[in-house]
């Protein structure tokens, strides 16, 4: 076997040390799925027939972080090469009362077994990576051969130095995962139903894979998605806002979003986000139609990768716009909608416990989206100002968004964007010209007072018209004269 990643190398000297002792082992789940996709695996699962007990022996360093599940960590290396590979006995589950965990795990020495109780038949496949020569899974390569024709062209590819064939003549697959795969579907394995309900984050986690591979729902799989939808409440919200998450920032956040509105989950896990279909828009601002499909339309344009507080932002930036729909006597409004956003959006920030960073920059995101378009007529102290936003990277990319997803008229972002590149960040924070202590020097008693005199001097800075201590205190007894 030549080298490939170290993570990948581990993860085949573990497989190598376990079938030396006389244990059947495979590369299972994700890892199994990405590669015959094409795509690079984020981490590598073993499972094998050797027991917690054995694993823990076998290996100089280990950690039981879910040995009463059949779980081991194995490490190797130090600092910054430190990894470390999950292994994971063979097993058969019990009931899962609590929806989240097995009541009984019994271990077995057969895989076919084990890959009954996983959740889908894509991430049922186990792989032999020893099987063979010369298999090399990152090979950068934009038209791998065994890459699947539902891929989403702007993630990274990888080739395997194996033909398709070879590679797939490695799988295991007692679940029927390869001809789901290459016919594009999302199934669950055996009973879509037991499934789901040994744990409902799995009903998330269906939507999430099929809109991830642009894979369709099996029809049976989809019917127990809907019909079981209100079980997600029994999950807890940091699972479940963990899932959206990835939903929204893994590229393809449309569809994701499409398919929980369709499979009933949105209106169990998002009811504001739901209540935005039908809540007609005034059409010389917005042609593209109501709120929902602007927000779809803003969800379409987020990138892989890119930040969960933009995407979040980008999600509930309209959120208050359901309850305060009008038809007034010239248009449509939503009269107060941003400050209404902002109070369901500290709400729904709360419900999945966001911390209070990102919390601060999905609300700063909702609260200021509407500013823009003043930005050309804002005094330049203003709009100086205005660039001091925490993260106004992601302000810009916000309101880029919403005007393509609405008139597709750039003027504003082009000037503000302009604006903001063109003027340096000493013009933008500039050292005060004075402090409360020069004040109080020339005579002005501490109080209230002293804010607004300071913030007089700040404009007045950032408008260019001072730029002394001096100026600015004459300009202070102008303005303030003491009595």
């Amino acid at each position: 076997m030549p080298s490939a990643t170290p993570q990948f190398d581990a993860a085949c000297r573990i497989l190598t040390t376990l079938r030396a002792a006389g244990c059947e082992a495979y590369l299972a789940g994700g890892c199994v799925r990405d590669l015959l996709l094409g795509r690079e695996p984020a981490d590598y699962d073993v499972a094998t027939s050797a027991t917690p007990e054995v694993v823990l022996e076998m290996f100089p360093r280990t950690f039981a972080v879910g040995a009463h599940f059949g779980v081991v960590l194995v490490a190797e290396g130090e600092g910054d090469s430190y990894i470390c590979t999950e292994v994971a006995t063979f097993r058969s589950d019990g009931d899962y009362s609590d929806g989240r965990h097995p009541d009984e795990v019994r271990y077995t020495l057969s895989a076919a077994e084990d890959v009954q109780r996983r959740d889908f038949t894509i991430n049922g496949l186990l792989l032999d990576p020893l099987k063979g020569t010369g298999f090399s899974p990152y090979v950068a390569d934009t038209a791998s051969e065994g890459a699947s024709a539902h891929e989403g062209r702007s993630e990274p590819r990888l080739a395997p130095q194996l033909s398709s064939k070879s590679l797939r003549h490695a799988v295991v697959d007692h679940v029927g995962g390869l001809a789901d795969l290459d016919a594009g579907v999302i199934r669950a394995i055996g009973d879509p139903s037991r499934r789901f309900q040994e744990d409902q984050l799995r009903l998330l986690r269906a939507v999430r894979f099929a809109a991830r591979f642009s894979f369709d729902i099996d029809p049976a799989t989809h019917a127990a998605v809907r019909a079981l939808s209100p079980r997600i409440h029994a999950v807890s919200r940091e699972r479940v806002r963990d899932e959206l998450t990835k939903m929204l920032t893994e590229g393809h956040a449309r569809p994701a979003f499409e398919l929980l509105d369709e499979t009933g989950l949105l209106a169990e896990v998002l009811p504001e986000i739901a209540r935005m279909k039908g809540v007609a828009q005034p059409p010389q601002f917005h042609p593209e139609g109501d709120v929902w499909v602007h927000t779809l339309l803003l969800l379409a344009q987020l990138p892989r990768g890119c930040p969960l507080t933009l995407a979040w932002g980008a999600l509930l930036h309209d959120v208050g716009k359901p309850p305060t729909f009008r038809v007034a006597p010239d248009r449509i409004r939503f009269d107060g909608h941003v400050e209404v956003g902002v109070a369901m959006g500290a709400e729904i920030c709360r419900r999945f416990r966001f911390s209070n960073d990102e919390t601060r920059t999905i609300l700063a995101l909702i609260e200021n989206h509407m500013r823009f378009a003043d930005a050309p007529r804002m005094k330049a102290s203003t709009l100086k100002r205005f660039f001091r936003l925490e993260n106004f990277d992601q302000h810009l990319a916000l309101h880029r968004m919403d005007c393509l997803a609405a008139h597709a008229n750039l003027d504003i972002f082009d000037f503000v964007r302009e604006s903001y590149e063109a003027t340096p960040e000493e013009v933008v924070r500039p050292v005060p010209l004075i402090t409360g202590r020069e004040l109080i020097a020339a005579g002005y008693a501490p109080g209230p007072q002293f804010q607004q005199m300071l913030h007089t001097v700040e404009d007045a800075q950032l408008e260019g018209t001072i730029a002394t201590t001096d100026e600015a205190l004459t300009l202070v007894r102008e303005r303030f004269p003491q009595t």
